[in-house]
């Protein structure tokens, strides 16, 4: 029987026995007995149909609600808001801290409003997987793991210090230690459970049900692949979900992608990805669910729907879903889960109608798209965007045409300059190249890993390491850089990120070119800084026992790490001479990498063209060290025979990848590697961290302060008050991304950030990353908006976080301005055109502009995640109406702003009136007295978004709500 806070009003709950155990659920066939027909639903929105049967409560979730779900019309605008309740939430290192830091701030507010400090914690299971902290600080020698995972460690060991503190003093938080693997793919291969199931309760009845997350990274998408449903949020809307917020949502409309034929020879899973990525793009898909259906998915291994999946953000979709199906249940076994499990699963989905048939009925979509995947050709994406698809062929000739928007300011050589061969050994030039192309593969003088590099000691009996050397080429291979390198000359190649790495077909793919061209006598050109950072140490295992590491050793694409490295810009430096030959002749270097995200800057601060390509790939531009190289008419080099080798030469076929793959990979490798996978190495299990159920905050630390979003806070929210007397902070374009607005990569020592960091006594050397740093907001907010790439209209011809402070019009740093407005009581704008906050869901992106003083935005149009950041840190969004934007109404950003009657707007929106309340008027009053006065969109979208943003945000929102319990029941 229903518990009486359950209605249970369609009698939907029943049971279903899998094995010797019965569970409670909530069928959808209940539904379909009152005469709804369901097999019209997508299979994602049957999942969120079963979410709303479990949780209604007569307020949170009403019967209205379910039926209006259930009776879904795929061509209306989403108006409708539900409530969304996960199962859990997973994080990363980079958003864990904060979020961490943000509840452990909440048990001290919690304490100073007259509450229970110990009702702060994860209601829900909160998974963090640490693997955004590693930096490919050496490469290209069989040390370079060692070194890097012990300089991770001590850079960051207040952090992890805290971590583990977090595991014991909050309940449902649980951490797996660093070097372990990315946390997408940990979450695919160990995590995941696909049908979810509770503890015994009092009368020991075990409910079950959809294994569904929201997650801390925007490639929390990548579980879609399994058929679980899940998306990235902020890190401050996955804390209150943790705190049992639901997460409100308008329902979607469902975009269904039907995939047809198989892929040719010759084609990856990552051309496949390049290839849906642009035409989802093209297509439009912001805000919707996209499903993928057809003949062809049953062509497509888990592995390759996973890395479809994690590239969501990439073409735009909330998330990109395949369904449940017998390639589900071969994988969860392939990777270890138990048969009582993959039996439940089969059981659960099929007893649902949600396990998918060939012969299953097609649903209904709100638009269709499709995609035969005979077509898709070997492509590689950039030099900025990730949906910038182009054909392998037409590479060189597309970067010669961006290459002068590529250009850096001091550009003064290049292309014009005079090089030189390099011959190798034996007087043979590896490849062929003249002052009009490249220079082409040198063998190495001597072997990287017989270079002195910095060493391992032990101290106190723990591991330490030394400060890694600032390796030099020219040291090391005997050459000078400066003969060699122009623009279009590869620096980095990296095989990176969850995209691919997950995926042991153009893992295994690589691995073979490798062999084949070590075979053949190839070697990578010592200016290319390679590395191999996988996903899951399961990698490793089958890399060892296919007999492929030592070629991939030998083109020196060592392991560097098991994390997020080159994709997130913790490439670490360059070679010393490589970065100074770039600097004195302004040349636009490239990155290759199999990652997700080539956005400017990104990668590193001195490679200004990026591009995402499969690994194979990845290998192939290493080898040839150019970006212009044509793979189909110019050889790699010449071989051991003195003969020319080209790509097709050394390309595996899918026949020797698939039985390479059967034969080097099986299920005891999962089991072997996740039987331990909570414990860490000694450096994590001899830790030590402190106690005690509010944390012990240190005065001088610089990676560990208190969040200030909780500062003298009542215990009602103050009245909404409108705007007056604003001023612009930044006039930015369109597509700025998170990365743009949020602190990542490394921490210059000139910026406001690096002379924090000094001032407390922290040499350069140690600034470690922005990323590392985020439970520190007073570094976070004097990086944000400071990205070396950003371009503020309010201060033309500059780059990086620059703006002019108003009305003295004196050039400053974006954070010394906003110090200066903030001693003059002026609150703070945001202007910006299309596309607003995409990219990685950083809440940094939301905090960090809410410390700086930024009141509101204003732009074209924003990036689902951020928008919802926005609001969740007590920050207006608003909308230019569509065919307007700054330039139509003649904004300069010089203009001083006002927004009326806020609160008015908010209270029709609360009352139900969106109509007539989702504009506001907003004034500009420029310098000679006239006011331009424009209406724009508030894009607070649901009523627990007004809740949010009256309260200051979302986390003080929940705050009150706990305090007020725990202070009801003291």
């Amino acid at each position: 029987m229903p518990t009486q806070s359950h209605p249970d009003s369609f009698k939907s709950k029943s049971t279903l026995k899998s094995g010797s155990t019965n569970y409670s659920i909530f069928r959808l066939q209940a539904l379909a007995d009152a005469g709804i027909n369901l097999t019209r639903l997508p299979f994602s929105l049957r999942i969120l149909l079963e979410n709303l049967l479990r949780h209604e409560d007569g307020r949170t979730v009403t019967a209205e609600d379910i039926k209006f779900l259930a009776n879904w019309d795929p061509k209306a605008e989403p108006s409708r808001e539900i409530a969304y309740m996960p199962a859990r939430v997973l994080m990363q290192d980079f958003t864990g801290v904060p979020a961490v830091v943000d509840l452990a701030a909440m048990r001290d507010a919690m304490r100073a409003l007259g509450g229970d400090p110990e009702r702060i914690n994860p209601l829900q299971p909160a998974e963090l997987v640490i693997d955004h902290s590693v930096q490919v600080d050496e490469f290209g020698t069989t040390l370079a793991y060692d070194l890097n995972a012990a300089m991770e460690f001590q850079r960051n060991r207040e952090r992890y210090a805290f971590l583990k503190w977090g595991q014991t003093a909050f309940r449902n938080f649980s951490a797996v230690p660093p070097g372990m693997g990315i946390c997408h793919q940990v979450n695919l291969e160990y995590l995941a459970r696909v049908v979810f199931t509770t503890q015994p309760d009092a009368d020991g009845t075990v409910s079950a049900y959809p294994d569904t997350l929201v997650g801390t990274d925007s490639h929390t998408t990548m579980i879609n692949g399994l058929g679980v449903l899940g998306w990235g949020v902020g890190g401050i809307e996955a804390e209150a979900a943790m705190l049992g917020q639901p997460v409100s949502m308008l329902v979607p409309q469902v975009v269904g992608f039907k995939l047809i034929g198989k892929l040719k020879e010759g084609t990856t899973a990552t051309d496949l990805v390049l290839t849906v990525t642009e035409q989802l793009r093209k297509l439009g898909v912001v805000g919707k669910f996209v499903e993928f259906y057809g003949s062809g998915v049953s062509e497509l291994p888990l592995a390759n729907r996973a890395t479809i999946a994690n590239m969501a953000p990439e073409y735009g979709a909330t998330c990109g879903i395949f369904p449940v199906d017998a390639e589900t249940l071969n994988y969860l076994r392939l990777t270890g889960r138990t048969e009582e499990q993959i039996a439940l699963v089969e059981s659960y989905y099929r007893e649902q109608g949600l396990f998918h048939t060939p012969d299953a009925q097609e649903a209904e979509y709100s638009v269709t798209t499709s995609l035969d995947l005979d077509t898709v050709r070997p492509s590689v994406a950039g030099p900025k965007r990730p949906q910038d698809r182009v054909l392998l062929p037409e590479v060189g000739a597309s970067f010669e045409q961006q290459l002068p928007s590529l250009l850096g300011p001091n550009a003064n050589g290049g292309v014009n300059r005079q090089l030189v061969r390099w011959e190798g050994e034996g007087g043979h030039p590896s490849a062929y190249g003249d002052v009009n192309s490249h220079i082409g593969v040198p063998a190495p003088v001597v072997e990287a890993a017989t270079v002195p590099v910095a060493t391992l000691r032990k101290k106190d009996g723990e591991t330490a390491v030394m400060d890694a050397p600032q390796v030099s080429i020219q040291g090391r291979f005997g050459i000078d850089p400066e003969k060699y390198l122009d623009h279009g000359s590869i620096v980095i190649a990296a095989i990176t990120s969850c995209t691919n790495t997950s995926n042991p077909y153009v893992m295994i793919a690589a691995g073979l070119l490798a062999k084949k061209a070590v075979e053949k006598g190839l070697r990578t050109p010592p200016w290319v800084k390679t590395s191999l950072a996988p996903g899951s140490r399961v990698v490793t295992d089958y890399f060892v026992k296919s007999g492929l590491m030592p070629y991939l050793d030998a083109l020196r694409f060592q392991v560097v790490g098991y994390g997020c490295t080159t994709c997130i810009g913790n490439s670490g430096p360059l070679p010393t001479d490589v970065s100074k030959t770039i600097e004195d002749h302004g040349l636009v270097a490239v990155s290759v990498l199999s990652g997700n995200r080539n956005f400017e800057g990104r990668i590193s601060p001195e490679v200004r063209a990026n591009y995402l390509m499969s690994p194979p790939l990845v290998v192939a531009y290493a080898l040839a060290g150019h970006i212009k190289h044509n793979f189909d008419t110019e050889p790699i080099g010449k071989g051991k025979d003195d003969q020319p080798v080209y790509l097709r030469d050394i390309w595996p076929t899918q026949a020797e990848v698939a039985a390479t793959v059967a034969s080097s990979i099986d299920s005891e490798m999962f089991r072997h590697e996740y039987g331990t996978v909570t414990e860490g190495d000694q450096n994590w299990q001899h830790l030590k961290f402190p106690e005690g159920n509010t944390y012990g905050w240190e005065a001088d630390s610089t990676y560990i302060r208190k969040a200030p979003y909780f500062d003298g806070m009542g215990a009602q929210p103050e009245p909404v008050k409108d705007i007056h007397g604003a001023r612009v902070l930044a006039v930015l374009g369109d597509s700025v991304t998170t990365d743009h607005i949020s602190p990542a990569g490394s921490i210059k020592k000139d910026g406001p950030a690096g002379k924090y960091l000094s001032e407390h006594g922290v040499k350069p050397a140690d600034f470690n990353s922005y990323g590392s740093r985020r439970g520190n907001h007073e570094v976070m907010v004097r990086g944000t908006f400071a990205n070396v790439r950003l371009r503020n209209r309010l201060a033309p011809g500059t780059e990086g976080g620059v703006t002019r402070f108003l009305p003295d019009d004196v050039p400053m740093s974006i954070y010394d301005a906003s110090v200066k407005y903030a001693e003059r009581g002026t609150p703070l704008a945001i202007i910006a055109g299309k596309e607003y906050g995409s990219g990685s869901s950083r809440d940094w992106a939301a905090k960090g502009p809410l410390l700086l003083g930024v009141r509101f935005v204003i732009a074209e149009s924003y990036e689902r995640i951020h928008r919802s950041n926005l609001v969740g840190m007590g920050i207006l969004p608003l909308q230019f109406l569509p065919g307007q934007n700054a330039e139509s109404l003649h904004l300069t950003g010089e203009e001083v702003y006002a927004i009326g009657d806020v609160a008015g707007q908010l209270k029709a929106m609360l009352d139900g009136k969106f109509a007539d309340g989702k504009e506001i008027t907003v004034f500009a009053e420029s310098d000679l007295g006239k006011t331009i006065e424009f209406a724009a969109t508030v894009r607070i979208d649901t009523p627990q978004e007004i809740l949010y943003y009256q309260n200051g945000g979302i986390l003080q929102y929940v705050l009150r709500q706990l305090a007020s319990k725990s202070t009801a029941s003291a």
